[in-house]
């Protein structure tokens, strides 16, 4: 034990050193931490009582699951006895869905998009085709599929695919118009190839295209379907090896579809035709129609239509086929929508989508081609949805989608993630959110019904939050790895719509999405939830159970930046602006504030983005607006958005800052407490010292969120700049990365671009959401930077004069010591700067709840700055033995409750979390994180206990504190792609990866951590990446996820009678292996393609050991080598009874030859 804590002291004494792997710079140990009255010295006493649990064992990281809507889909798959759904992508993913919580996502090593993909059914397996000219056999008796097999064509570029039930062998067709065959099982190319110049006639003179079908007749297994581009079609004899008829059409084919009798085929066109043909006479088809066109008058052929881009031809026992088709629309309304044809009989249906249609697949009863095949229902896979529409009944509605693939319905703009939270708030929410639930869907089960999938040991209830470009907030349970939609709030509900036209007229300060989402705060204990918009506002919601009828409260903050007088902190006076020298064109100057003046004139002045609706709006239970706050524009400048935010349901305050300044309002009382500028927060504090001067003349110089190639300082001046919650919201709000410390001096085009705007221009072209940035991660130079922040920190204040302003980019609610001298907490707002300041409000409450609605709260500077290198990213606080204390709240109490017929309910205040720290002692520990490096001070002495420099050569996205194993630690997210763990409070490394490269703007925007060990991530515009980096959770995510496979009889064959057998063909007596295999048709050339083994074989096995498929996997295979060894002794049998039968038959012979001589005639 001793040993352990004079470690400690040591590693507290040098300043806990960094990461290797993060770069040097030791510099700004204890030195660069000092600050008035701190030293970065050993706190002896407080550091030898902690005793930190947490070491790296605990820490790895893995990915866990992946939620939403398969991003940029490209094909399409569905086993009909496993019934399970596989969709390919155009970045080389797989997604393989069954039942709710059946949920898988693989990828391609190589990233080159999925062409197709086949089920071998029943079988556990799934073949996919990629653009790389690749096929690869991947192993489904896994929970996490892995590649068997990989078959790489080096000469020909592969176009389609078909896999016959019950076969081995896969039909390859391929751009030349050949056709190859490959053995599923070695994934090797037989020698057997159909080559496109054998297949058509000799006669004929052109090419004729790529192969854009493949399929075996259903009648007679032993012949092949090849349907070539141009329009030619060719029934090929497998055995014969040649051509047993051939069709030819003027338009070309892009489907072919089987009639079950296997007499009739049915083609797609690209003129919008459907031709029927039958194989007797193949001359021309015995029937052409094109379903959309206009039939003309003088009996010429219907007009061409759009191509039909697939076509499904399903037969009914009792009803008539049906026949489903995409495409084929006329040209003459180019408006409409995307659709799909449903034709039954005599009746078509078309049923519009709202995304184009990728692919779709016809759900029938059986496998076997050549029955009756009784459709179902028919998956549509579009662009950016999934629909499984219903045949059964004759209006065709749809099913529910159990599936989470709707989080991209508006992009995301943000996320947050909330781990082992209150147990009572799922069903809640999800009371709430199951009224709004639509009608009309099918009253039938999900039919992508396969795969089995079990709770697991992980029982903790998980709420994930996403924000949303068109302002909707919706709420999700992440219990156990799954996802399901509980609540949907939509935020822009308490604004006026704005009528068309107006548009410039108005006071909005972005041209697109108005209410996009910006930054969420949510306490789940008090359930009180706050939005910040990207239009300057902030929405405060309470949650009830009751509808309400009731006017929206609404307040106006006038936020603005004073400089030239530092003293009276007077918001009337004209804010300064920093020389245009000294700033770039993505920077604008944004101002906010307190009293509302009319705005007369052009100039807008004291007036909001957005106008609250000013009459009763009906609420609907779930969270209800209890306050609307709105910064307004101040002399033709627009307000600055908005970067940080924090509620306190206990103290009834709620504080947000922007570039200007800190704004705090008590929401109990409807009131602004607080509107100041961030120089005006220090007060005589102020470690700059900056000195007053004069606003800029021209106040014609804004720029919002202009793209990276407006600014006149290249990107190779970049090089570990942070966005500090600038570029990373979008915007630019953090001055100090952005000040110009080369001095370069804008062109006169740059300015006169910027000013091309005019005054009242609103600065912002769109409000951009998280998934549709793409990567603009800033790239500045270390000089530029880093001279910004240890310039600013040493003898000069040059760049400090340069750039006045000084965002807040974080704000923290705690009880806390606010001074050196206080003897006992107190309630305290902590306020983190662009500059890496720190600065501590106190806060003076009413002494009782009575008077907490009529008593002003008092919000003033205690004196208190720390400082830190980088802007300041989060809080937390520690009690004197290490444990997280959790922010002060107010219990849930229902505000329209029935049974609260009085106001004067006293509220249930709950100021000291967990309950172990009632008794705070004389100490705590104060931990802050900024993009640069960490902290943990101890109050209220203000020591530096610890300081560990995170990264030199980068910044920090992101910084939580997070509990893990009944402990805490501080989790970060680099802009390098390191994803680091620190234990708390002597901010030891426990875990430092390279995980995960930062390659757009989304995954930066949308990153966070939580509770437990877990993190997300939008992984693409439509997709949520869960992942762990808990040992425990990895150890466990084996039992946690879905099986893919499980156990099921393949269907029995339908008897076929004698007649039918006797003449429906000989599909049964066909060969593939005497046909395909090494011993008749030779080996392919071995430059034609490339065999490459996978690593799902023995670690499939391997990996699913753990479960029920573990068994089967092992006894599949024992029962495979035990067959194997039948087979073997069945055909030594068969070969001990021929050569018995030889020798009976020799003996006979020679009995018959000596049978009537005698003895001496021998």
């Amino acid at each position: 034990m001793k040993k352990f804590n004079f470690r400690k002291v040591l590693d507290g004494l040098t300043a806990a050193s960094p990461v290797g792997s993060s770069g040097g710079g030791s510099g700004s140990g204890a030195g660069g931490s000092v600050h008035p009255g701190g030293t970065a010295g050993a706190a002896g006493t407080p550091r030898e009582e902690i005793q930190e649990t947490l070491t790296s064992d605990y820490f790895q990281i893995c990915k866990t699951v992946r939620h939403g809507f398969p991003y940029l889909p490209t094909a399409l798959a569905f086993d009909p006895v496993q019934k399970i759904l596989a969709i390919g992508t155009r970045t080389g993913a797989i997604r393989i869905l069954g039942r709710p919580g059946v949920d898988c996502y693989c990828q391609h090593e190589s990233g080159a998009a999925v062409l197709q993909l086949q089920f071998l059914i029943n079988e556990g397996a799934l073949v996919s085709a990629c653009a790389d000219d690749a096929l690869h056999l991947w192993n489904l008796r896994q929970k996490r599929p892995a590649i068997l097999h990989s078959l790489k064509f080096n000469r020909e570029r592969i176009t389609y695919c078909h896999l016959p039930f019950q076969s081995k062998w896969l039909y390859v067709g391929t751009e030349r118009g050949n056709t190859h065959i490959v053995n599923i099982e070695s994934f090797i190319l037989s020698g057997y190839v159909i080559m496109w110049n054998k297949a058509i006639e000799l006669s004929t003179k052109t090419h004729p295209g790529p192969v854009v079908h493949l399929s075996d007749s259903p009648r007679d297994e032993g012949k092949l379907l090849i349907g070539y581009e141009n329009g030619t079609i060719v029934f090929w004899d497998l055995r014969s090896k040649r051509a047993d008829l051939r069709a030819y059409y003027d338009e070309a084919i892009h489907s072919v579809a089987w009639h079950h009798e296997g007499k009739q085929f049915m083609c797609s066109h690209s003129d919008g035709s459907l031709t029927l043909w039958n194989l007797k006479s193949p001359n021309r088809p015995f029937q052409t129609t094109i379903p959309h066109g206009k039939v003309q008058r003088d009996g010429k052929k219907p007009e061409s239509c759009k191509p039909i881009l697939k076509v499904e031809y399903k037969t009914c026992k009792n009803s008539e086929p049906f026949v489903v088709f995409s495409g084929g629309l006329s040209y003459d309304k180019p408006c409409r929508r995307p659709s799909l044809t449903i034709m039954h009989g005599k009746a078509i249906t078309v049923l519009e989508m709202d995304h184009p249609i990728v692919d779709f697949l016809t759900l029938c009863e059986t496998p076997y081609p050549n029955e009756f095949q009784e459709p179902y229902a028919v998956v549509v896979l579009l662009e950016k949805d999934l629909i499984v529409v219903d045949l059964t009944q004759t209006n065709f509605p749809i099913f529910e989608n159990p599936y989470p693939i709707d989080i991209h319905e508006s992009p995301v703009t943000c996320t947050e993630y909330f781990a082992d939270c209150p147990p009572d708030l799922i069903p809640v929410l999800y009371s709430v959110g199951a009224k709004h639930k639509k009608q009309g869907y099918s009253n039938k089960e999900w039919p992508i019904s396969g795969g089995a999938w079990n709770l697991g040991a992980q029982t903790y209830p998980e709420i994930i939050i996403t924000g949303h470009a068109d302002g909707s907030v919706k709420f999700w349970d992440a219990s156990a790895i799954t996802l399901q939609m509980l609540y949907k709030l939509k935020t822009s509900k308490v604004f006026e719509k704005q009528k068309v036209g107006e548009g410039k007229a108005t006071a909005e300060i972005v041209e697109e999405d108005p209410f996009a989402v910006q930054m969420m705060y949510w306490c789940p204990e008090s359930r009180i939830f706050c939005v910040a918009g990207v239009s300057a506002y902030v929405i405060v919601y309470r949650f009830s159970k009751h509808e309400v009828n009731t006017e929206i409260a609404s307040l106006e903050v006038r936020l603005q930046c004073e400089v030239e007088d530092i003293i009276t902190p007077e918001p009337e006076t004209n804010p300064p602006f920093p020389d245009a020298s000294s700033q770039l064109p993505s920077i604008k100057s944004l101002s906010g504030s307190t009293n509302t003046v009319a705005c007369e004139g052009t100039m807008k002045d004291s007036i909001p983005c957005l106008s609250v609706k000013a009459r009763p709006v009906r609420m609907p239970p779930g969270y209800q607006a209890d306050l609307v706050i709105q910064l307004v524009w101040v002399d033709g400048e627009p307000p600055q958005q908005i970067t940080s935010l924090a509620v306190n349901s206990a103290y009834g305050l709620v504080a947000f800052g922007n570039c200007n300044g800190l704004a705090v309002v008590d929401f109990m009382q409807k009131t602004v407490l607080l509107s100041m500028g961030t120089l005006d927060l220090y007060g005589s504090s102020d470690p700059y010292q900056r000195q007053p001067r004069s606003p800029r003349k021209s106040r014609q110089f804004a720029a919002g969120l202009t793209e990276l190639s407006d600014s006149p300082v290249s990107l190779e001046l970049e090089r570990c700049k942070s966005p500090t919650s600038d570029h990373v919201n979008g915007h630019c709000t953090s001055p100090t990365s952005q000040s110009c410390s080369s001095g370069k001096r804008l062109s006169s085009a740059d300015v006169s671009r910027a000013n091309r705007r005019g005054p009242g221009r609103p600065p912002f072209r769109k409000a951009q959401s998280a998934a549709c940035m793409e990567i603009s991660l800033p790239v500045t130079t270390e000089e530029n930077r880093e001279n910004s922040f240890s310039r600013s920190r040493s003898s000069s204040v040059s760049s400090i004069d340069r750039d006045s302003k000084e965002a807040i980019t974080a704000l923290y609610f705690m009880e806390s010591f606010a001074r050196k001298n206080d003897s006992a907490v107190s309630s305290c707002l902590w306020v983190g700067t662009g500059l890496g300041m720190v600065i501590i409000l106190s806060l003076n409450l009413p002494a009782s709840d009575d008077l907490r609605q009529s008593e002003p709260v008092m919000v003033s500077p205690s004196g208190t700055v720390l400082t830190l290198k980088g802007a300041v990213l989060t809080f937390a606080c520690l009690d004197c033995m290490g444990t997280l204390t959790h922010q002060p709240y107010e219990v849930w109490r229902d505000p329209h409750s029935a049974d609260d017929g009085d106001k004067t309910r006293k509220r249930k205040l709950v100021m000291h979390s967990p309950s172990s720290s009632q008794d705070m002692g004389d100490h705590q520990f104060a931990v802050i994180c900024s993009e640069k490096q960490a902290k943990v001070f101890s109050l209220p002495s203000q020591t530096c206990l610890y300081v560990h420099n995170i990264t030199e050569t980068s910044f920090l996205l992101r910084a939580d504190v997070v509990t893990l194993c009944n402990s805490v630690c501080l989790a970060c997210f680099c802009a390098n792609g390191h994803i680091m763990t620190l234990s708390l409070p002597s901010l030891r490394p426990l875990l430092d990866i390279n995980y995960l490269p930062v390659t757009d703007m989304r995954i930066a925007r949308t990153f966070c951590f939580t509770n437990e060990g877990q993190a997300l991530y939008l992984s693409s515009p439509t997709e949520i990446q869960r992942l762990t980096y808990s040992q425990e959770m990895c150890d466990n995510l084996q039992d946690m996820l879905g099986d893919l496979f499980t156990p099921v009889e393949t269907p029995e064959a339908q008897n076929r009678g004698f007649l039918k057998g006797l003449f429906g063909g000989s599909g049964q007596a066909f060969d593939r292996e005497e046909l395909f295999g090494e011993a008749t048709a030779g080996k392919a050339s071995r430059s034609l393609a490339q065999h490459i083994p996978g690593s799902g074989g023995i670690e499939g096995v391997r990996g699913a050991a753990g479960g029920v498929i573990g068994d089967l996997t092992r006894a599949r295979i024992a029962l495979d080598e035990r067959g194997q060894k039948l087979g073997e002794l069945d055909e030594r049998t068969a070969s001990m009874m021929a050569s018995a039968e030889a020798f009976s038959k020799h003996a006979h012979e020679v009995m018959l030859k000596y049978k009537d001589k005698k003895w001496y005639q021998f």
